[in-house]
């Protein structure tokens, strides 16, 4: 049985992020980056796909929280015979990554006991194993190609379950160790999981004490300067929860932000939408940049407009909806068959084939977020070369259907969203070369401009019903279209808007204000099953509320999604209301994004074009 995906904290250190289970298991952990195969795959498996179990023998978990605003977790174990903390970490590097356990027995004496199974590339490979000699230091050394990991601390055992390796010195194939610890009060232990090339030379251990102190002044360094303006913000603590998940959720080279750390963790618990989130959304990276803009953080919000630039390059004319972290273009979806799913979720996929997806909505998500870098006084030569043929891009496929911007698998439509953000993008364009005399083809621009205008409020809207439509074919109606007073379409409180929201709260919306994406019952989407409301969509409700004059409903809402949120205030994609926990990947960028543009609507910070 799966521990439930609340139960989980994230560690992050800048290149990977793995998940920590209440109970003291790393169930999931790629290395070297957010999007490398798995060595810990017990997540969407079994144990014996690959997890680090470091619990206290007769205990349970008491209390878990964050230090400060940091990624550093620290767990406390109680039980009859003493106390334990455990701190979890993963220090910021550059060339490899550090897992650090370290251990304190607080009170009286206690059992430590590990238990670790290595599942090289999501369980596939088994590693040759072997004990070796570092600096005086006896170390565990794990190689599997070019990977290799080395356990420092107190030796673990080969477990008994393994094919006897004979001499542990020359080693062989074998993957799970185990090892109990006698810790007296005031003793401690320590335990570091470092990966390296296996063909470098391994990497000195890090000084724990001073790892630790300087990973926490990291994370406060950087929450410092995002929330320096923030004292009065009356969701400060959550807003800047959020904006520290979405630096852990970024890899501190590439500028590339992971929608979510994981892979396959279901929309449906059983079913069939499990998705690979690994992966930087343009859509994703350009809400980043508002987000960050917005807490004055634009040294941040141009490491993700140059990552833009690199993964976009010369390619204008064939803009994908997402890239690889350091701007891939070929991400292949595979099935993994070996492996049994989150709660039997299945396939369990890695890969996103929604990448050779055409959706329209994208340039404008990206046009909306570097007209704000510009209002910043962040403009650039490249960057704007980038804009025109981001524009050009979009005129070239201006009559184009698109799956739209919930990256449906069934019949391509011309979706009211995208056909807005297409407007938004074009008038974006007319901003800069009217208000910041930049060159451009705007004669042309203002005529697509107005073309769409009218064609949006033609096939777009329904009036009889007083409402935007999710496509142009049909009348349903789209959490998606909550986004249109944000890129400048329509006022928060047009009579139009708010015809749209009462639709939406009446087909999309629960009692308690929860927003799914679309009823998946009209079949536009081409997958069988359902999924849970959308955490991300909840929100935009809530952002919409607070600009159109309903704060006190926008609060109600906020404050049941702060509720679903873990105890560390995480959240994942969705949410299900029926049994109380949260579901999809985890945890999502989305989510978090749509939390701060959500808490700042509250604030009275909402900046629509």
């Amino acid at each position: 049985m799966s521990a439930p995906i609340e139960d989980y904290a994230l560690l992050s250190d800048l290149h990977t992020g793995p998940l920590v289970s209440r109970h003291g298991s790393i169930d999931w952990l790629c290395l070297p980056r957010f999007d490398s195969p798995a060595v810990f795959t017990a997540l969407v498996g079994t144990p014996d796909d690959g997890h680090w179990q470091l619990c206290v023998a007769n205990a349970e978990p008491e209390q878990r929280r964050y230090v400060g605003h940091s990624l550093v977790l620290e767990t406390t174990w109680r039980g009859e015979s003493g106390v334990v903390r455990v701190t979890d970490f993963m220090p910021p590097s550059s060339d490899h990554a550090d897992l650090v356990r370290h251990v304190e027995c607080l009170e009286g004496e206690v059992e430590v006991r590990h238990d670790l199974v290595l599942g090289f590339d999501y369980a596939r490979r088994k590693p040759w194993s072997r004990i070796t000699e570092h600096n005086g230091e006896r170390v565990w050394r794990f190689v599997a190609g070019e990977d290799a990991l080395n356990l420092h601390g107190p030796l673990l055992e080969a477990s008994d379950d393994e094919a006897c390796i004979g001499d542990l010195d020359a080693g062989g194939p074998m993957r799970h160790l185990a090892g109990s610890f006698a810790l007296a009060a005031g003793e401690s232990a320590c335990w570091t999981l470092t990966w390296a090339r296996s063909y470098d030379p391994m990497p000195d251990p890090v000084a724990v004490e001073a790892a630790r102190a300087e990973t926490v002044e990291f994370w406060e360094g950087w929450i410092r300067e995002a929330t320096a303006h923030d004292d009065d913000h009356p969701y400060a603590e959550a807003v800047a929860r959020s904006l520290v998940v979405l630096r852990g959720l970024t890899h501190s080279r590439t500028g590339g932000l992971v929608a979510a750390p994981t892979a396959s963790l279901p929309e449906h618990f059983g079913g069939e939408r499990n998705w690979d989130y690994r992966f930087t959304w343009l859509r994703d990276a350009a809400f980043t940049i508002e987000a960050l803009l917005d807490h004055g953080e634009t040294d941040s919000a141009e490491l993700w407009r140059q990552w833009l630039i690199r993964a976009i390059a010369g390619d204008a004319e064939d803009v994908r909806i997402m890239y690889g972290l350091s701007g891939e273009r070929h991400l292949p979806e595979e099935e993994l068959d070996h492996l049994s799913g989150y709660e039997n979720s299945r396939p369990v996929r890695i890969g996103n084939g929604a990448a050779d997806q055409y959706q329209s909505d994208v340039v404008g998500e990206v046009m909306l977020a570097l007209a704000k870098l510009r209002r910043a006084d962040k403009e650039s030569d490249p960057s704007w070369a980038m804009q025109k043929n981001l524009v050009a891009f979009l005129l070239d496929n201006f009559d184009r259907k698109d799956h739209g911007i919930w990256e449906m698998r069934g019949d391509l439509h011309h979706f009211t969203h995208g056909r807005v953000m297409m407007w938004a993008a074009l008038n974006c364009a007319i901003e800069a070369v009217e208000e910041y005399d930049l060159p451009g083809d705007v004669d042309l621009w203002r005529e697509r401009r107005a073309a769409l205008h009218d064609e949006i409020w033609e096939r777009g809207f329904d009036r009889e019903l007083n409402s935007f439509t999710q496509t142009y074919e049909n009348n349903e109606v789209d959490a998606s279209l909550l986004q249109l007073p944000h890129a400048g379409f329509v006022a928060y409180d047009d009579p139009a808007m708010l015809g749209t929201v009462a639709r939406i709260e009446s087909d999309l919306a629960s009692d308690a204000g929860f927003v799914h994406r679309y009823r998946t019952g009209a079949g536009l989407d081409g997958l069988e099953g359902d999924e849970y409301a959308f955490i991300m969509c909840t929100l935009w409700l809530v952002e919409q509320y607070a600009c159109s004059g309903r704060r006190e409903d926008a609060k109600a809402i906020m404050d049941r999604v702060l509720g679903v949120a873990n105890d560390l205030g995480l959240l994942a994609e969705e949410y299900d209301e029926e049994g109380g926990r949260l579901a999809g990947n985890f945890p999502q960028a989305f989510s978090h994004l749509a939390l701060i543009r959500a808490g700042d609507a509250l604030d009275g910070r909402s900046d629509p074009l």
